[in-house]
Formats: structure tokens, sequence, C-alpha cells
């Protein structure tokens, strides 16, 4: 287990040196993400091997359509990447595992994303904190 997070840290940190920048949060969640993906679909060091590299094309496809301006039009290019690496997906880890793949990545994101509101809120509330008691002094 240790080799197999050891050589995904080493391959994704190369790719995400060029778009992340120095000390950007964003190195720390990938890093969360791979140990999740690892544990949850119990990768072996081989199939390790050969998901993430995958797995790195997916992410840049899906990474693409960010720009998007159309949001429906965004979701049905977001599903028709997810067929499309459906069966790439397949071959490495099997149909059972794929799903389970589709399910974990969606449930890490909510997670994510529910955390970030979450330290969002605290932070504003925080500020509230502080402004209210500068003004009573």
């Amino acid at each position: 287990m240790k080799k197999i997070l050891l050589y995904l840290f080493l391959c994704l940190g190369f790719t995400s040196q060029a778009q992340a920048q120095p000390g950007d949060k964003s190195e720390k969640i990938e890093a969360l993400y791979i140990a999740y993906m690892t544990r949850e679909l119990n990768l072996t060091e081989a199939e390790a091997k050969t998901f993430w590299p995958v797995h790195a094309s997916f992410d840049a496809e899906l990474r693409n359509l960010r720009a998007m301006d159309n949001e429906l039009k965004r979701q049905e290019a977001v599903l028709t990447i997810k067929k499309k690496y459906e069966e790439r997906f397949n071959r490495i880890l099997g149909a059972e595992r794929t799903n389970t793949f589709y399910v974990k990545d969606a449930e890490f994101r909510k997670k994510l994303v529910d955390r970030l509101k979450k330290m969002r809120q605290n932070k504003n509330q925080q500020r509230s904190s502080l402004r209210r008691n500068g003004d009573q002094r």
C-alpha cells in the first residue's frame, strides 16, 4: 500500500506541478483524493499503475468543461466523457468497481464542497464576531 501511494504521489506530483502554484491547496486536495480513491477501490499496485494515468486523462477532459456557460450542455458533456471512459475503467477495475469509482468520486466531491462551505461559514462567523467585539470596545 505504501508503494502504491508513493507511486501515485510521484506520478500526480509531476502533472500537478504544471497546474498548481507552490503551496496551492489543490495539491493537498489531490493527495487526499488519491488516498481516498485508492482505499475505496482497493487498488493493487498494478491496477494503480494503469488506473491513475487513465484517470488523469479523464480528469483533464472534465476540467476543460468548467468554462462552459450552458449548464445543461456541460452536464451532457460530462456524461459523454464518463461513458467514453467507462470501458477503459472497466478493463482496469471491472464493471462493479467502475460503478463504485463513479459513486465514490461523486461522494468525495460532495464532501469537499460541503467542507469548503462549512469552512467559509466559520470564517464569516469569526469575522462577524470580531467586528461585533471591536464595536463594543
